[in-house]
């Protein structure tokens, strides 16, 4: 005896066109929001995946990933600007819980918060926000090491204070041991934009491909449903 088995799968080509314009149409925003992200200071890249099954369920067969490799970095004239020279983000604190950043652009409230440019409590390895001991009359008093050690100058003792340790883990929430934090210094995202418009192309190709496989197929349509009306 034998069973033959398999899967049947059958359906209007006006479907499948529109699936797949779809598709492409998620795919293209994609790459126009890593255009748009080119000067944004922290952005990373997010590279399309799509599934083995997506011609069949759409926009749902469609993901994304991160690119996690460090962006343009760039100097500063502000003291409290830090770049991460390695992989990894800064931990803030949100109403909805605990974000990860790399965009380094931070301030000091008049308490000595470090806080992050939307008011949000930049966190220490500790997991708690960094307040600095005193409250410096200039920002270029906070100084800040390779490891994320930050130091206040007081003036009663002439000294550098320590305030803390600016926390920086991967993408898992692991702490990153050398994460080479610069101080004075941005970075930007790793966005090339030479590659997002070649990598843009062939799928624009196949959207309007699909595009007028549709229109065919709807002008086809719209014939035969006028000979059947006359009939």
């Amino acid at each position: 005896m034998i069973i033959n088995g398999g899967i049947r799968y059958c359906e209007k080509g006006l479907t499948a066109s529109l699936r797949a314009m779809h598709v492409q149409s998620e795919i293209i925003g994609m790459y126009n929001d890593n255009i748009t992200g080119f000067d944004k200071v922290g952005y990373q890249r997010k590279d399309p995946v799509v599934s083995s099954f997506t011609e069949y369920i759409g926009v749902h067969g469609l993901s994304q990933t991160v690119d996690d490799k460090v962006g343009r970095i760039t100097m500063s004239d502000n003291p409290l600007d830090f770049a991460i020279a390695e992989k990894g983000y800064f931990q803030t604190q949100s109403e909805e819980g605990i974000k990860l950043t790399r965009d380094g652009r931070f301030k000091l409230d008049k308490e000595g918060n470090l806080l992050t440019l939307q008011d949000e409590p930049v966190l220490s390895n500790a997991g708690t926000p960094i307040k600095l001991p005193v409250v410096p009359e200039q920002i270029k008093d906070v100084k800040v090491d390779a490891k994320g050690v930050v130091y206040v100058f007081n003036k009663k003792t002439n000294k550098l204070q320590f305030a803390g340790q600016i926390g920086v883990v991967d993408a898992n929430g692991v702490v990153v041991m050398e994460p080479q934090i610069k101080q004075g210094y941005n970075e930007y995202s790793n966005v090339s934009l030479q590659n997002e418009f070649i990598g843009m192309m062939p799928i624009i190709r196949n959207f309007e491909a699909n595009r007028q496989i549709f229109m065919i197929q709807n002008q086809n349509l719209q014939k035969v449903i006028s000979q059947l009306g006359q009939a």
